[in-house]
């Protein structure tokens, strides 16, 4: 079983206050460029990945052996990953496909809701486990009891891009440095109000009409209403280590943002200008001796993809290279 995810740019919490009963609600959309992980039979457990995706994998594999009586004999190896805690949602990616693969192999029909509760996604945002199931723009309805309900699923126009920069900074919190911070923080009901109205009659409809400029324009003030929330927690709106690429983003791009806790940034372009504005943000970090890696977002808008394989055949070939 071969599983593809996405990649996802987290563009916001809307109320963490949870001043109507439900707290956050995020907005997403899926890229391209994410995991290519393969699970198959095998004599045992055995996992080649990183030694955190490997932690990730394992507790994938636990949760759904506690639940489904799955076992552990499987193969599973991350052929391609998502770098992990710099904004791209690489453990919900992760551990969503491994889920999923196991499921598969087992014949077990089960909703990926239902799957990312049962391995825990999901605790404060939607916004990873809609775009693995239905690529896209999404928005979820915030936390109550479960995993978020999506509200809204857009296609995401495919001429639109991303100018994705990520620095070589400090990596972005991880589940257990974010966990106190997402229990604490309050946040207020009026900014809520504020990212709702730029949701509802600016970001969206804008989307619909596929305006990229006015997309852009409510996207960067969401962004800076949302970095709000949280200013306590990185140190203004946005961290302080990423706030020159901003300006250049903001001068230079339809709208912008930081993902999730950074380090990656983003800003709205059309895809045929990614090579001209790729050489001018070379220019800008060489000038101002940042290190950074430079990627063209691209929209993906369909979810994770599974193809079956045939495991008889893959594990006589795996047992030769062992050989």
């Amino acid at each position: 079983m071969l599983i593809e995810t996405p990649k996802r740019l987290h563009l916001g919490l809307i109320d963490p206050s949870g001043s109507l009963g439900r707290r956050f609600g995020s907005l997403g959309v899926a890229l391209e460029g994410g995991y290519r992980i393969r699970v198959m039979p095998h004599d045992k457990l055995e996992i080649r990945a990183s030694e955190e995706d490997t932690k990730t994998i394992r507790h994938a594999v636990d949760k759904m052996n506690q639940k489904f009586t799955t076992g552990f004999n499987y193969l599973i190896e991350v052929e391609k990953a998502i770098p992990r805690h710099i904004g791209l949602g690489s453990t919900t990616q992760l551990t969503l496909a491994v889920g999923l693969g196991i499921a598969r192999l087992n014949s077990l029909r089960i909703e990926i809701e239902d799957l990312a509760h049962l391995l825990g996604r999901g605790k404060n945002s939607g916004a990873g486990i809609y775009a693995f199931k239905y690529g896209g723009f999404v928005i979820d309805g915030g936390v109550k009891d479960k995993v978020p309900p999506l509200i809204i699923r857009e296609d995401f126009p495919e001429e639109w891009g991303f100018l994705l920069i990520i620095p070589e900074a400090k990596k972005g919190f991880d589940e257990e440095e974010e966990k106190p911070i997402m229990q604490s923080v309050k946040g207020e009901s009026s900014i809520a109000e504020k990212i709702s109205h730029r949701v509802l009659l600016g970001l969206l409809p804008a989307l619909k009409e596929k305006n990229i400029e006015e997309f852009g324009k409510h996207l960067s003030e969401i962004q800076k209403l949302v970095g709000k929330h949280f200013e306590e927690y990185q140190g203004g709106e946005f961290r302080e280590d990423v706030k020159l690429i901003m300006e250049f983003l903001s001068e230079n791009t339809y709208g912008y943002g930081q993902s999730s806790w950074g380090p990656t940034v983003y800003g709205l372009i059309k895809r045929s200008e990614y090579g001209s504005i790729k050489a001018k943000a070379h220019d800008f970090l060489k000038e101002y001796g940042i290190r950074a890696t430079i990627d063209l977002g691209i929209p993906r808008n369909r979810g994770a993809t599974t193809v079956e394989e045939n495991t008889y055949i893959l594990r006589l070939i795996n047992k030769v290279a062992q050989k």
